[in-house]
């Protein structure tokens, strides 16, 4: 006979498993790698070059101590190893530069913006990454808006670098940090001190909130106001690079989520000669169009006199065509060789303002080869990482990830920004290609493999133990 009891046979309830305060602080800290790496030259606009060199530099110590105390798992065979080969070139042509401090310097800079973008890679999981890179976008974004806001009510004028009021009139707005343009209509810079910067990181933030919407992130409506907001700052910072490299990231979008909707791999052929045909058409139709398009974005067909700074460095590279002239990315303006070398607007040029022109002044024929591998095969992984179904075992109707979208839209964010800036040669534009190269080859699925142990690490376990778990 049943008899009924007041002692409940199941375990008492416990408290929700929350994520350990160490990797929280983990967490934070990757992010704010991510803002000194997005912010660009804020810090030297800011503080100078003394103060952001030892940031950078402190940075780097503290991310490579809590690399090797955390010792997350790493598969080293499989590496970025066309990123190593484009470093490791870099780093030779010290032997034969004519200009050794800038290269010693710079390279010292590239060494230290690929190892942060190993070290998040390796630390956080592909959901991580993505939020992580959303939270710093949110500081580069709102203090952007902040600080115009601040000088436009306060200031009433242009700032320079330092914080400084300027005194006298008739300075030329190039040497600006901010121009006050915030109500008066014309183009605003940020904290960035340049208007192109600061829309590739509005073009970049678009791309990762709209990605967050589609994975159903939690408070999606503040990221549909975070888009609201980087739409606006694109907008005002008017960067007609960045206008058409929104055009092709946006292709790249449709394309691949029509690539997507085939189910088997013939019926992805007829897909990608169509893709052909009409990208061989929009950018022949673009070419015989580049004066009107141009005029309608308020630019010259030569991007605004680059045509000039391009012939200029195309005629110093021609003097050494294979190998160059040594690394300098960027250019150091305290170096005789650059200084007063491309004058604009009364100041000194500081990049090639195209990725492969500088790439061949610095390093040659074998320099550009190295870096058209290197984002051949980010590409080609990005592409596939994209459009193919995730799957590790005979199951094969598992759901796309909006995550797997990111290196893809950032690809081609970052070669058509290459084609009249510098940008994705130093900073973020380099430290995302070493990063998400490095993370497709480490966990091609989301959600599965050593590092992606997500409910692992919410279940408060180390990270080295739920490893142990995940091999």
């Amino acid at each position: 006979m049943a008899v009924n009891s007041k002692h409940p046979s199941a375990p008492a309830p416990s408290a929700p498993v929350r994520e350990k305060t160490r990797h929280i602080m983990l967490r934070g800290w990757c992010i704010l790698v991510l803002f000194l790496a997005l912010s660009g030259v804020s810090w030297v606009n800011a503080f100078g070059n003394d103060v952001a060199v030892a940031i950078t530099a402190l940075s780097a110590v503290v991310s490579a101590v809590l690399w090797f105390l955390v010792r997350p798992p790493v598969n080293w065979r499989r590496l970025p190893w066309h990123v190593a080969a484009y470093l490791a070139w870099a780093g030779l042509s010290m032997f034969w530069s004519a200009w050794l401090g800038v290269s010693a310097l710079t390279w010292a800079l590239l060494v230290i913006t690929t190892l942060q973008g190993l070290f998040v890679a390796a630390i956080l999981t592909w959901r991580e990454v993505v939020r992580a890179i959303g939270s710093a976008l949110k500081w580069c974004l709102g203090l952007s808006l902040l600080f115009e806001l601040v000088v436009a009510v306060f200031v009433r004028g242009p700032v320079l670098p330092g914080f400084i009021i300027p005194d006298e009139h008739g300075l030329d707005p190039i040497v600006f940090w901010c121009r006050g343009n915030l109500f008066d209509g014309g183009r605003i810079q940020g904290i960035f001190g340049s208007a192109n910067p600061l829309a590739a990181v509005c073009l970049l933030a678009i791309i990762v909130f709209a990605i967050r919407i589609a994975d159903r992130a939690p408070r999606r409506i503040m990221f549909g106001v975070w888009i609201v907001v980087a739409a606006y700052l694109m907008y005002r910072a008017s960067s007609a690079t960045i206008y058409l490299a929104a055009v092709g990231v946006a292709a790249v979008l449709i394309a691949a989520l029509v690539m997507r909707r085939a189910d088997t791999p013939g019926a992805r052929t007829p897909r990608y000669i169509a893709f052909a045909v009409i990208g061989v058409a929009g950018l022949a139709a673009a070419w015989f169009a580049r004066d009107t398009i141009f005029s309608l974005l308020g630019r010259s067909s030569t991007l605004t006199g680059r045509g000039g700074i391009w012939q200029d460095v195309i005629d110093r590279a021609s003097q050494r065509p294979v190998v160059g002239w040594g690394f300098a990315t960027p250019w150091i303006q305290a170096d005789p060789h650059f200084d007063g070398w491309i004058i604009d607007h009364g100041q000194s040029v500081l990049q090639a303002h195209n990725v492969w022109l500088d790439v061949w002044l610095q390093l040659g024929i074998v320099g550009i080869v190295l870096l058209a591998l290197l984002y051949l095969a980010f590409l080609w992984r990005a592409w596939f990482f994209a459009v193919d179904r995730p799957r590790w075992d005979l199951r094969a109707d598992r759901p796309y990830s909006p995550l797997t979208l990111l290196p893809t839209l950032v690809g081609t964010l970052l070669l058509v920004q290459g084609l009249a800036e510098s940008e994705p040669l130093l900073l973020w534009g380099w430290m995302f290609v070493a990063m998400l190269a490095f993370k497709i080859k480490q966990s091609p699925h989301v959600g599965v493999g050593p590092i992606e142990q997500r409910m692992a690490i919410e279940r408060g376990e180390p990270i080295a133990e739920s490893a142990g778990r995940g091999r």
